[in-house]
């Protein structure tokens, strides 16, 4: 039976559903991330757009994080005070990085943050498991570290061949990479990109380098293998001739890719901080780990106090130059 496994970590929530002991689809929801699709809030008009598209908002939120607005009364002013809804969280690409989307709330709407990662999970209808720093860690059972070091790695093996996956500013390149028959490699490569995909949160332009197939009946084989393995929505094209596919999803927030390859001091401290949470001893809990991800824990003082009151240890934070990776609680 299929069943989320929820974790309230310090920094950041996390989860996992989890079937017949493997994680299906990962999700992370970090602090500081910026408002949440479904989020109302003031926002303050910077500038107006051309026909009432395209303007821009300073949001009423720590940092006034910018988002664009869909449409606008062609009569509203610079400056002008808004009720907006988030459409789409702030987006981080390498190189660059895209403001949220918003459109005009309806007059009335009360503000609010939005669902968060737990509610969400609860309202899919899928049975929650909430985990606990002292419970048995049955996300590193389901394999969550080595997901992890997949993200980061960009190396996805399945039987008979491996995945390379690349997230570039225009799309999300998946090459698959094997030996043997190519129809057999790339209808297995076709269910393990769509496995990535899911498992990922992978939305927008994706696309799919398959082994050349000389005939049309193997290219609709591969097509059909992507269509039962992929679950709905999304748009593709067919593979052709030169063995690529494009797939569109729906994009409203950040990928696990975007998260963990392209916040590097953010995903190291919040494994570090979950480490901590389950370092065994008594006396100081020392932290020790280069100095960015150091840095980044010390300058968030309200994770350091929620890691003392749930080890109920004082907490060190040590930064050595020498230290690579994650780094080690002790």
């Amino acid at each position: 039976m299929a069943e989320w496994l929820y974790e309230a970590g310090i920094g950041e929530a996390r989860a996992a559903l989890v079937e017949n002991g493997e994680i299906v689809e990962a999700r992370i929801e970090r602090d500081n991330e910026g408002p949440r699709i479904g989020a109302i809030v003031g926002a303050k008009l910077l500038e107006a757009g051309r026909g009432g598209k395209g303007a821009l908002v300073a949001l009423d939120w720590p940092g006034q994080p910018q988002a664009t607005l869909a449409e606008l009364p062609s009569a509203t002013s610079t400056g002008a005070r808004l009720t907006v809804e988030i459409t789409r969280m702030a987006l981080r690409e390498r190189g660059r990085d895209k403001p949220g989307r918003a459109r005009l709330a309806e007059p009335g709407t009360v503000l609010t943050d939005g669902p968060d990662l737990r509610s969400r999970i609860e309202a899919s209808g899928v049975p929650m498991v909430e985990l606990r720093s002292a419970d048995t860690d049955r996300l590193e059972q389901a394999g969550w570290s080595e997901l992890i070091d997949c993200v980061r790695t960009g190396h996805w093996t399945f039987d008979g061949g491996a995945l390379w996956v690349d997230a570039t500013p225009a799309m999300v390149l998946i090459d698959i990479d094997g030996e043997g028959d190519g129809l057999a490699l790339a209808k297995a490569g076709a269910r393990a990109a769509a496995a990535v995909i899911r498992r990922c949160d992978i939305g927008g332009s994706i696309g799919i380098d398959f082994p050349s197939l000389p005939d049309r009946a193997g290219r609709h084989a591969v097509d059909a293998a992507i269509d039962a393995a992929l679950p709905q929505p999304f748009e593709r094209t067919a593979v052709n001739g030169f063995g690529l596919m494009q797939i569109i999803r729906r994009r409203g927030r950040p990928s696990l890719i975007e998260q963990i390859r392209l916040d590097p001091l953010a995903t190291d401290a919040a494994l570090l901080l979950r480490q901590a949470e389950r370092a065994a001893g008594t006396g100081a809990l020392t932290l020790t780990a280069r100095a960015g991800v150091i840095d980044h824990i010390a300058a968030h003082p309200a994770w350091v106090g929620a890691l003392q009151n749930r080890s109920g240890r004082s907490v060190r934070l040590v930064a050595d130059a020498a230290m690579k990776g994650v780094g080690h609680a002790q």
